[in-house]
């Protein structure tokens, strides 16, 4: 059994009965455009003690608006983009792994050789910014849903394809090998020019 040369950077197939590697595919975070209202309250905390400061009547009025500022930007500003920071999405060509969470983590994980079904989700913003809601289900597990995703036509397609590869590699390597030396590995084709 041979394997077909690749062409257009698709990585060989292993060969029947050979360790798969794994290997990233994506990983992404949810869409920044929920940081926007952040972004709005630090420049106007930005420039209220711009403007505030030196001319309070009191002196020790001055640490007062310092000291004020920086509660509202660690609560309005750092601990949301911390929550988005440390919410993460891979991809990878055996699994989708969700991680999120900056002090307590917690992590899921669903296997693309189980296959699952997948639901596109897109508002009307969502459809504005390119983004969208996927929902993974395998009809087994809790479903994973990626929310608010970046790409979700690419990502959508990235998860299609590595479902199917996965399913395919799975039935090609439960099928008995047939006797006789291992196939040989074909060589790597040569690189497009450009």
């Amino acid at each position: 059994m041979t394997q077909p040369t690749s062409y257009g950077g698709r990585p060989l197939t292993p060969a029947p009965g050979a360790p798969t590697p794994e290997l990233l595919v994506a990983r992404f975070r949810p869409h920044a455009r929920r940081l926007f209202w952040s972004a709005v309250v630090l420049i106007a905390v930005a420039a209220a003690c711009g403007y505030l400061y030196g001319n309070l009547p009191a002196p020790f009025e001055d640490w007062m608006l310092l000291t004020a500022a920086a509660v509202v930007v660690l609560v309005l500003v750092l601990l949301p983009f911390l929550g988005w920071w440390a919410h993460v999405y891979t991809i990878t060509t055996r699994r989708v792994m969700e991680r999120r969470g900056a002090f307590g983590v917690k992590r899921r994980e669903l296997a693309h050789v189980r296959g699952y079904t997948l639901t596109v989700r897109r508002g009307v913003l969502q459809r504005l910014w390119g983004a969208g809601t996927i929902t993974l289900t395998n009809g087994v597990d809790e479903p994973l849903r990626l929310a608010d995703i970046p790409s979700v036509e690419l990502v959508h397609e990235a998860l299609v394809d590595q479902v199917e590869v996965n399913q395919i590699l799975a039935h090609r390597d439960a099928q008995p090998l047939p006797p006789g030396p291992p196939p040989a590995v074909p060589p790597r084709p040569p690189a497009p020019a450009g």
